[in-house]
């Protein structure tokens, strides 16, 4: 789907489409999500979440009511499985990474998956959040060999924050 050369991801549902891009130089992999700031159809949290995520999401539930956690959760699960895929070519299944967000706009994931190519099993990645009402925005990127990260976040409604070496919106 990209050049040589480059890494990117895209999301998109009714109304809404974004897509971030790095250079393979800067980001080994990238993976980001949108979904409406809405509750998750009954049963879905239960699907997707661990039992650690299950508490965390009733405590962030319970402390910040206006926003829709579990749905965040979901996800952020989706664009670290996007940022995964593209290096393993192998389902990331939702058990098998434990996503912890923090209300400040960040998270952090831990594999429970190991795979030739990935960081092992246990290692953690960040990514950033953001929720414009009516969406919530996650992004995950893959550490390049430099040591600099690429992510997505939140600008303007309808464009996305790229960050390598600088920071842009882009539409």
């Amino acid at each position: 789907m990209w050049p040589p050369g480059v890494v990117g991801s895209v999301t998109h549902h009714d109304g809404y489409r974004a897509a971030a891009v790095a250079r393979r130089t800067d980001a080994r992999s990238l993976g980001i999500d949108a979904e409406p700031h809405l509750p998750l159809p009954e049963g879905v949290l239960e699907l997707v979440a661990l039992p650690a995520e299950l508490r965390r999401t009733a405590e962030l539930s319970a402390r910040h009511p206006l926003v829709r956690w579990d749905r965040l959760l979901f996800s952020t699960k989706e664009a670290v499985y996007k940022a995964w895929f593209p290096l393993t070519h192998r389902w990331l299944g939702h058990e098998e990474a434990d996503i912890a967000v923090d209300p400040a706009g960040g998270f952090t994931a831990r594999l429970l998956a190991s795979h030739p190519g990935v960081p092992p099993r246990g290692s953690r990645g960040a990514g950033r959040w953001t929720g414009v009402r009516p969406h919530l925005r996650p992004g995950a990127a893959g550490r390049a060999a430099a040591g600099r990260r690429a992510g997505a976040g939140g600008c303007a409604s309808g464009e996305t924050r790229m960050r390598s070496s600088r920071t842009r919106c882009v539409r």
